[in-house]
């Protein structure tokens, strides 16, 4: 709180003392404008909180939704996009446990504005190598944009005087709960940007895209992932604004100073001005602030409840952050959609049902008056049930896509060992094919060939952005009801009953998301109760920064090199080197994914129990030490009254036994 503040105070203090039944209306009208102007900073405050989580939640959504993206625009493995996406919760890891220490203390709105302008510079910078690299190339067939031309895709052994122009490569390029609310909303519209961004190519902008030949379907496709970088960080910088408009903190209305009946939420934002001035009424130096840190934290160590409850909130958040992360790769793989629509049911569907599921938690909590024990046990049970649902998940797969040579043999008629797989085969021995382009061609027969050379194809045609191959040897020897040799360019789609498995798991992922999200706002209330209200923000800090460093940065990476294993068929770049992984295997990578987020929320579980356990019998323990000093009281009463008959005026009509160990 500035000077002036603290003298309009002072003044409004010294002008309320008036004597009993005689109000004065000056007393009155500076209490109400008081009042009125403390709502009104209050609700600004608010807001512009509300603005930030929004524009903080929109980059963190929008960063998952373009995983996919980014890794095939730089052709890189799942495991170092997941050191991608880690280090952007690293910044947090030099800087908040300080802030949230010192910042409770200094001037917030300004650390908050300063934090705003960092966060949107930096959302900037990460679509910055989009404007100095050179535009995304992909490999297609026929250079012309509408022909009928019919060329070889099979280069022969004789046929090396075919120059390589035949290869096209592309030429272009309420105060309670409404920050909490806002925050979840903040990635819907990240995931929905992702999906709209995921529909333009890359290169918008810079090149003609009437001579782009692929589609978002294709698997080649890039969106243009940068833009939405853009958006987010204008956003971000916007959001700062507010916050070097408004005062150091908020006062307290006099009619609330005293009231019970007041937030944890609204505590915690409005200054209560007896904790961090002396008894002098100065501010606190920076010396005494830094003296009383270790003490503090220690402080904070040494409560086995806080210490139990962040272990379990970890574990849990390294499920949660890895599963949504790999989330619109895993729909892309498993189920065949485009990274698109996998975006977008994310955004549209999953994400509304944990904002549904803290708000029904909240509810649940204000309604039925929950004790600190129900809400561990409400954060418990949700979280038990929610993973026992997240178990059916595993029944809900597809089969491998049929890939002559990686997951069937060139005949159809078996699956291929894992030393076996050879994407070469008699039928294609003539040609002279690349096995590392991917190129895939779906041929008449059902199967998807890695590229229509591997395919054996003889000629093809390109009518629009339509590809076709004919006399394609391959194909014909395969099994096929049509008896034609002939392909046309992209995968064959998954099997007819993947469609009816992708629908069945939106339904259990939009169930099991509401039952997990149900334990939020109990389990942010036994954090915020279970330590000392001078600690709050610190703790608070703390907790921020062991879920960010210790799920937020490792869950991806580890859960990126894992599902890495599962991988098929990888691309190269074109100095050599491994690139981005172009066919996982379904089941493997099923089984990684959801076995892994299974796993660690088990573990979570289980520390949750222990939280459970450790809060009963705290709650046991101070039962019984208040029992022994009400008695202890009533004795002393009882033996005051035996040999102390003449002092009456000690027994006060106001007095009864146990008095001091009332809370």
């Amino acid at each position: 709180m500035d000077t002036s503040s603290k003298e309009n105070i002072q003044l409004f203090c010294k002008s309320s003392m008036q004597p009993v039944g005689r109000p004065s209306l000056t007393t009155e009208y500076s209490s109400s404008k008081e009042k009125q102007q403390c709502c009104g900073e209050l609700k600004v405050f608010l807001g512009a909180l509300s603005f930030v989580y929004f524009a903080k939640a929109l980059a963190e959504g929008y960063l998952k939704s373009t995983i996919t993206q980014i890794e095939r625009r730089f052709d890189i493995p799942s495991s170092l996009v997941g050191v991608i996406d880690g280090s952007f919760e690293i910044g947090n890891l030099l800087v908040i446990t300080f802030v949230s220490y010192f910042g409770a203390k200094l001037h917030r709105p300004k650390i908050i504005g300063t934090g705003c302008l960092i966060m949107g510079v930096g959302t900037l910078l990460i679509a910055m190598p989009q404007f100095f690299m050179q535009q995304y190339r992909y490999e297609k067939y026929s250079p012309f944009s509408n022909s009928t031309l019919s060329i070889s895709p099979c280069l022969l052994e004789s046929d090396n005087q075919l120059p390589i122009s035949i290869i096209e490569k592309s030429q272009s390029k309420r105060s309670d709960g409404c920050v909490q609310t806002v925050a979840i909303i903040g990635p819907i519209f990240g995931f929905l940007l992702g999906s709209l961004c995921a529909k333009l190519y890359v290169d918008i902008g810079f090149v003609n895209l009437d001579h782009i030949t692929i589609t978002p379907k294709d698997p080649q496709w890039v969106g243009a992932w940068w833009l939405g970088y853009l958006i987010a960080g204008i956003v971000s910088l916007l959001a700062a604004v507010p916050f070097w408009c408004l005062p150091k903190s908020l006062p307290r209305p006099r009619s609330r100073e005293d009231s019970n009946s007041s937030s944890e939420k609204s505590k915690f934002i409005m200054d209560d001005r007896t904790e961090y001035q002396t008894p002098h009424g100065e501010k606190s130096k920076i010396m005494e602030m830094a003296r009383d840190f270790l003490p503090s934290l220690k402080n904070i160590f040494g409560n086995p409840l806080y210490l139990l409850y962040l272990c379990a909130s970890t574990v849990q958040f390294n499920s949660l952050f890895g599963m949504v992360t790999y989330k619109p790769k895993y729909i892309e793989q498993q189920y065949g959609q485009s990274a698109s629509k996998a975006n977008f049911v994310i955004g549209l569907i999953n994400i509304p049902a944990v904002a549904l599921g803290i708000f029904s938690g909240g509810i649940v909590m204000k309604k039925f008056r929950i004790s600190l024990y129900g809400a561990a046990k409400l954060y418990l049970g949700s979280s038990v049930l929610g993973y026992l649902l997240f178990l059916s998940l595993f029944a809900l797969g597809c089969e491998n896509s049929d890939v002559a040579g990686l997951t069937i043999s060139y005949q159809g008629t078996k699956p291929v060992s894992y030393h076996e797989r050879a994407l070469f085969s008699d039928c294609n021995s003539r040609c002279k094919c690349s096995e590392t382009k991917w190129e895939p061609v779906c041929g008449d027969n059902g199967i998807t060939y890695a590229s229509a050379c591997l395919a054996g194809c003889q000629t093809s045609t390109r009518n629009g952005q339509t590809m076709m191959f004919y006399n394609c040897t391959c194909v014909g020897i395969a099994a096929s009801k049509s008896g034609n040799s002939s392909g046309v360019m992209g995968r064959c789609q998954k099997d007819n009953g993947c469609p009816k498995m992708f629908l069945y798991f939106l339904v259990i992922s939009v169930i099991t998301s509401y039952t997990l999200s149900l334990g939020g706002i109990p389990g942010y209330i036994l954090l915020l109760r279970c330590i000392k209200p001078q600690l709050k923000s610190f703790a608070l800090g703390i907790y921020t920064l062991a879920i960010r460093v210790l799920a937020g940065i490792p869950a991806p990476v580890y859960f990126g090199i894992l599902i890495d294993t599962s991988c098929l068929k990888w691309g190269f770049k074109r100095c050599g080197s491994r690139g981005s992984c172009r066919l996982y295997d379904s089941n493997a990578f099923r089984h990684i994914y959801l076995g892994l987020t299974v796993m660690l929320g088990t573990v979570s579980i289980f520390l949750s129990i222990a939280v459970l356990f450790t809060l009963k019998k705290n709650c046991v323990s101070k039962h019984r030490s208040f029992r022994t000093k009400r008695e202890g009281t009533m004795v002393s009463t009882t033996i005051r009254k035996e040999n102390c008959t003449t002092d009456d005026h000690l027994l006060q009509p106001n007095y009864w036994p146990g008095k001091e160990t009332q809370l």
